[in-house]
């Protein structure tokens, strides 16, 4: 089932069983097992801080994503990456050159407000968004306010895209929560200009 999210001026499409469970079950365990996953550090407020989760950065060869004044220096793709970039693109209509690896291990690690509207994206920049493990809630607010204008759960298996000009009018988030949560992945896969 194909979901088309209203929300003004973005372009939303969410899959919540793009993936068999099974499959989505094997895919967690072997990214989860095979990643090597790194915590890195940014500056905020002339302090150092770890991020609130961990992450890894695969691409094709050259490909550098660069975001919150850190550059990710590209992992080659595994084979398991490769099979999912196709599978990714398949769904998606669209060629991708990296994907952004996150792992939240419980309800404390998360992702701040943002935009993935780096210039490297493009103008209006194409993610994909697999989600892998627990779910979590993903909030949306426009660009200038405070409010949340829409939240929707991200479950094992889904499948998020953000396209046309969604990064220009909205952030998104995952907040931190109190509530239960085990081992999360989240794969974004997008398109860098080289």
């Amino acid at each position: 089932m194909v979901e088309r999210l209203e929300l003004d001026d973005a372009e939303l499409i969410f899959q919540p069983h793009w993936l068999a469970a099974e499959t989505a079950d094997a895919w967690l365990r072997q990214l989860d097992a095979e990643t090597p996953w790194n915590q890195p550090q940014v500056r905020v407020y002339g302090r150092w801080h770890p991020v609130p989760r961990q992450v890894a950065w695969y691409a094709d060869p050259g490909v550098v994503y660069g975001y919150a004044g850190l550059d990710h220096a590209a992992l080659p793709w595994t084979p398991l990456l490769q099979r999912i970039r196709e599978a990714v693109e398949a769904a998606c209509g669209r060629g991708f050159n990296g994907v952004l690896l996150n792992r939240y291990r419980d309800g404390q690690d998360s992702m701040g407000w943002h935009s993935d509207d780096e210039a490297s994206l493009g103008a209006n920049p194409l993610i994909a968004s697999l989600n892998l493990g627990a779910a979590r809630r993903f909030d949306f607010r426009r660009k200038g306010t405070s409010r949340i204008g829409h939240s929707l759960e991200l479950g094992h298996g889904s499948l998020l895209v953000m396209a046309g000009a969604t990064q220009h009018h909205w952030q998104h988030q995952i907040a931190k929560t109190r509530k239960a949560s085990g081992l999360r992945l989240n794969l974004t896969f997008r398109r860098i200009a080289t």
